[in-house]
């Protein structure tokens, strides 16, 4: 008998993970996504379409999640995701998405809030939004990993409709 996990886990395609400038762009599948690989809750791109948004068909729990090592020290990133909501974007309403990011495995995690309702209008935007970007400053002989992640996962509310363009990592 054969399993399928219902996680999609980060493929390390070269494709995905792209250097643009002073931004480093993180394609969906590029990400860990917390029942991803099951067809009734995401919507994963195909092979042929591998940069396109994921679009959630319903969770209650959103987790997303990547890293990047080998960022430089003294250096302060940006840390976000691009993302738009459809039309038959639910359960969004009062529910506050978390982005967090911090520096190594043992770093602590520094986070901004989004409220999300106010993008129904299909848009790509980033979040956090330009005026309350979350930030991390590489410090000296330390692990330079940035862990980071988007969730909602406090709320217990069913939700859908939004779709992820991409993360990024962005120098400061």
């Amino acid at each position: 008998m054969s399993t399928t996990k219902p996680h999609h886990d980060a493929e390390s395609d070269p494709e995905l993970v792209q250097s643009q400038g002073d931004t480093i762009i993180f394609y969906p599948r590029a990400l860990n996504i917390v029942w991803g690989s099951d067809p009734r809750y995401w919507r994963l791109p195909p092979d042929q379409e591998k940069t396109r948004a994921v679009e959630l068909v319903q969770v209650s729990w959103l987790e997303v999640t990547g890293s990047r090592e080998n960022l430089v020290a003294g250096k302060t990133y940006e840390i976000g995701f691009k993302i738009s909501l459809t039309q038959e974007a639910f359960g969004w309403n009062g529910s506050k998405v978390y982005v967090m990011a911090k520096q190594g495995r043992r770093g602590r995690y520094t986070w901004k809030r989004a409220s999300l309702d106010a993008f129904t209008n299909g848009n790509p935007v980033e979040i956090p939004q330009a005026d309350d970007k979350l930030k991390i400053q590489i410090t000296p002989n330390s692990d330079s990993t940035i862990y980071f992640g988007m969730y909602e996962v406090w709320s217990g509310k069913w939700k859908g409709g939004l779709k992820i363009h991409n993360a990024y990592i962005r120098e400061a």
